[in-house]
């Protein structure tokens, strides 16, 4: 059976990409799910009582 060689690089790169992600993560803005499933709900209804109202509804 073959051994695995460990390069000590590989474990650096992959933790500092980790900690990249984290960090741009925690500066995010953070919208609720449902926030957004509302939004897209009411946006539908909107778009569709204006096609409505101009007599683009079949």
């Amino acid at each position: 059976m073959v051994k695995k060689k460990k390069s000590s690089g590989d474990g650096l790169m992959s933790s500092a990409g980790l900690m990249r992600y984290y960090d741009a993560d925690k500066r995010a803005i953070h919208i609720n799910p449902k926030t957004v499933i509302i939004f897209g709900i009411v946006s539908g209804l909107v778009i569709i009582l204006l096609n409505a109202s101009f007599g683009l509804w079949p």
